[in-house]
């Protein structure tokens, strides 16, 4: 499972500034309390980043935690959030924090980052072992017929704040039979003051998932899909539209 590198995360905020946390986070507690059989109060966040997703959590009166594939990433979210406990360095694969969480989420396509079919069967085991009874864990994704429906292409995004311009070429190559997508990011970041460019080159793997296989993984860890729906929807079905999709997924 790729990461994000250690200079790419120093400009992660910045690059990801319109996205919209507290609305996304307030989606996923609509979830919960649509879906969820019991009062949930502890929350784990696989893939958490930098915490902004937690932020808006705990606000929201969850006891947070994480686990992030990146130290500087976990670092960070320990300043956001304002708490050591509960966030840690550690792979979906091999995490065992000697706990049960009554919700556990896993957002911005972090299991597209699992391409291994192995990985994804010891990460639905993981997430099986630490769901409290009744629990729930819920994960958006690439959605495979919309992906090959509707083929990423080359993108240019450019930001800046006070201190720092950033533009990000990214280029998907589709590699056949695999259903992944290579991810090619080339991050150029201009400082205001000095002048000076620096240059960042980073592969993200993406593996796009179809319903069938993701059922394959969950029954061998004794889960189950509770219902789908398009990103940001409580209502309308995946579709061949439908990129990004999330599921809620229960124990048998």
């Amino acid at each position: 499972m790729n990461t994000f590198g250690k200079n790419y995360s120093k400009y992660y905020d910045l690059l990801y500034k319109e996205k919209d946390y507290k609305d996304e986070a307030k989606y996923i507690n609509d979830l919960i309390q649509k879906f969820s059989p019991i009062n949930c109060k502890n929350l784990l966040d696989i893939g958490c980043g930098t915490g902004k997703h937690l932020k808006f959590f705990k606000e929201m009166g969850y006891l947070v935690s994480g686990i992030d594939l990146s130290r500087d990433m976990i670092n960070e979210a320990k300043k956001k959030l304002g708490q050591n406990q509960g966030l840690f360095c550690c792979s979906s694969t091999e995490f065992d924090l000697n706990s049960k969480f009554d919700v556990i989420i896993s957002l911005f396509h972090v299991m597209n980052y699992i391409i291994k079919n192995e990985d994804l069967e010891k990460t639905f085991k993981n997430i099986s072992s630490h769901l409290s009874k009744g629990g729930i864990f819920i994960f958006d994704f690439w959605y495979g017929p919309a992906v090959l429906s509707d083929k990423p292409s080359v993108k240019i995004k450019r930001l800046e704040d006070n201190s720092i311009k950033v533009a990000r070429i990214t280029e998907p190559e589709f590699i056949e039979n695999e259903n992944i997508v290579d991810v090619n990011f080339e991050v150029i970041i201009e400082d205001k003051k000095t002048l000076s460019v620096e240059k960042i080159y980073e592969t993200h793997k993406m593996r796009y998932l179809f319903l069938p296989e993701i059922e394959y993984f969950l029954d061998i860890a004794n889960l189950k899909i509770i219902d789908s729906f398009e990103w940001l929807s409580l209502e309308k079905k995946l579709s061949f539209d439908s990129w990004y999709g999330v599921l809620v997924i229960g124990s048998k």
